[in-house]
């Protein structure tokens, strides 16, 4: 699994088992660094060509086979039913049909010698859904005693049930614009949300950002990089702030928007996940102003959530099972959803 902040590649060795409700053991986790040269490569895949995306797509690809043959090696990891990779999303557009990820490349199964399941979000797309977020089934399955499960990475995204029915969504950008900002300063991150805490808040921002479009929209809805381009770093660097008063202020937008999509369930239990659980001034905003009992798992969880449950999602691919929700995404039918490769064949799509 690689997501839009760019913390490297998370990979996990897990065993699911099936008894009237699914359980899981996590056996080893290892995140392992992009290079300098690999984050400068993926902080630009909207604005490549397509042959340049091909391209890369074919390295990447490569480079993933390696980092996943070392895991498997280096934590002597003998049984293996199959490999199921997200890879890393360079496009989604899903208003205009397009989702893209790259390292889900047939080749991808004949360099490890394993089965691989992947490719996860185009068939959603193609079935007229927002491809995204596709971890709720985990949430519906894996995680179903809590009322809302939420994942803080580059994007916030929470799942519930209404009705008996499961929704989830993108509430807003995270730890993609918060890095986007720190990195100027040659950090990777803003630890604990220090800086931000020393900010100031700008109120005309801040009123700008909440009066967004996207935040009026009706779920299913999913975000991209290009949207966050297109509108919440320009509405930034307009006001040329001093960096802790961004910080500060995209912050208090963030806890206002996550607040708010928790708010319909008073004194219920949020499932936080994430790298941006880290950010202790961000969960102590979220507290502020909400009325709910945040949950904190274990490292394991919280790092390595998304990773888990896309394996989960491959298992319940080979099982030819539900793994993607219409109710979540806005496809046309549930289904079950990406590829099944093997010694570069496809086997199933």
């Amino acid at each position: 699994m690689s997501g839009t902040s760019l913390d490297g590649m998370d990979l996990i060795h897990v065993v699911f088992q099936f008894d009237t409700t699914w359980k899981f053991k996590i056996e080893c986790v290892e995140t392992v660094p992009y290079t300098i040269e690999w984050k400068t490569i993926l902080k630009d895949l909207v604005n490549v060509s397509k042959e340049a995306l091909q391209q890369i797509d074919e390295d990447y690809t490569t480079h993933l086979a390696t980092v996943i043959k070392d895991f498997i090696k280096s934590n002597n990891i003998t049984e293996i039913d199959a490999v199921c990779s997200h890879g890393h999303t360079a496009l989604h557009r899903p208003e205009k049909t397009l989702t893209y990820q790259i390292g889900n490349m047939p080749h991808l199964a004949a360099l490890l010698n394993q089965r691989v399941v992947c490719d996860f979000r185009v068939q959603d797309v193609e079935l007229g859904g927002q491809g995204a977020p596709l971890v709720p089934i985990g949430d519906e399955l894996l995680f179903a005693d809590y009322d809302f499960c939420m994942n803080l990475g580059g994007f916030a995204n929470i799942s519930t049930k209404i009705d008996n029915k499961r929704i989830a969504y993108d509430i807003c950008p995270a730890n993609i614009v918060l890095n986007h900002y720190v990195n100027k300063l040659g950090l990777e991150y803003d630890d604990g949300g220090q800086l931000a805490a020393k900010g100031s808040i700008n109120a005309d921002l801040l009123q700008q950002l909440n009066a967004l479009s996207f935040y009026k929209a009706s779920p299913p809805k999913s975000l991209g990089l290009e949207w966050v381009c297109d509108h919440v770093f320009p509405l930034i660097d307009a006001y040329e702030s001093h960096m802790n008063n961004v910080l500060r202020t995209f912050v208090e937008h963030m806890a206002i928007q996550i607040s708010e999509s928790v708010s319909g369930k008073p004194n219920s239990s949020v499932f936080i996940t994430g790298g941006g659980t880290y950010n202790t001034f961000l969960i102590e905003r979220i507290k502020a102003l909400s009325n709910n009992k945040i949950v904190i798992p274990s490292k394991a969880i919280i790092e390595f959530k998304e990773a888990l449950i896309f394996g989960f999602l491959g298992v319940l691919k080979l099982r030819n099972e539900t793994n993607c929700l219409a109710s979540v995404t806005g496809a046309s039918k549930d289904h079950s959803s990406g590829k099944i490769y093997l010694a570069s064949k496809i086997i199933q799509n």
